[in-house]
């Protein structure tokens, strides 16, 4: 059996494709929205977060030969347990991961290496910030003295979990957009424009993850944005493409 690691998208479509050439896959998702979006036919779900002990466990309990990371750039533990544990079984080990896209020259966009510079960098733009980083590091946001002052807006997933824990950081349901994206740019405009944004923050998640049309839509409108960086991190083989990722698991004779 192959163990996808799918926090995104096309960790989904990997998946479904992997099925569909033959393999048994197990899909495994954070959280229960994520397990939600990648429920199929042909696909067995496990849901909830694992350490590294709690993935070696998996992988003997399921007899995983392969691990597809096809989590999200930024989700750094999950590739280093992963990692850790292929090696720990004698599994194949490969990263899928989506290309980033090329940066503009735009003199207002300002690349900081992490979560609290992004936090501190924003402070210094505007007044009114608005996140597009996802939920996992809202709490650095809301916990940076520099921002105490500002209104921070935060787009997240429509899980009520997360909007709950949205709600236990202090944010007010004013100040919440719930909704699934990726986003084109006319909607990011509208709700940049919607919310009197001086200050966008984002990642560098690939042309799959918008990142492309939220600074277009920036741009459009003179914003700052506050791009954080890609980790580095030493993966081994990486792959950019679903057909790579078969035809690796192919010649493996998995």
């Amino acid at each position: 059996m192959i163990l996808v690691l799918a926090g995104t998208q096309d960790g989904r479509e990997i998946a479904v494709r992997l099925a569909e050439t033959g393999y048994d896959v197990l899909v495994s998702t954070v959280s229960e929205y994520g397990g939600f979006l990648a429920r199929h036919p042909r696909l067995a779900i496990r849901v909830g977060a694992l350490d590294s002990e709690g993935l070696e466990h998996l992988l003997k309990e399921y007899c995983i030969t392969a691990i597809v990371d096809a989590s999200h750039p930024y989700a750094v533990k999950v590739s280093e347990n992963a990692i850790h544990a292929a090696a720990a079984a004698g599994c194949l080990y490969m990263r899928y991961e989506r290309p980033a896209i090329p940066l503009p020259e735009y003199n207002k966009l300002y690349v900081v290496r992490d979560a609290a510079a992004a936090a501190q960098m924003a402070a210094r733009l505007g007044r009114t910030v608005f996140l597009t980083t996802g939920s996992r590091t809202l709490a650095i946001f809301k916990t940076e003295s520099a921002l105490t002052s500002c209104r921070v807006i935060a787009r997240v997933l429509p899980d009520p979990a997360v909007i709950a824990d949205c709600l236990r950081l202090g944010f007010s349901p004013g100040d919440l957009v719930a909704m699934q994206g990726p986003f084109t740019f006319e909607l990011n405009k509208a709700m940049f424009q919607a919310f009197a944004a001086d200050v966008v923050v984002t990642k560098n998640s690939g042309e799959i993850g918008g990142v492309n049309t939220k600074l277009t839509a920036a741009m459009e409108l003179g914003l700052s944005v506050v791009l954080i960086d890609r980790p580095r991190i030493s993966y081994g083989q990486v792959f950019q493409s679903t057909e790579a990722v078969i035809s690796c698991i192919k010649e493996a004779c998995l």
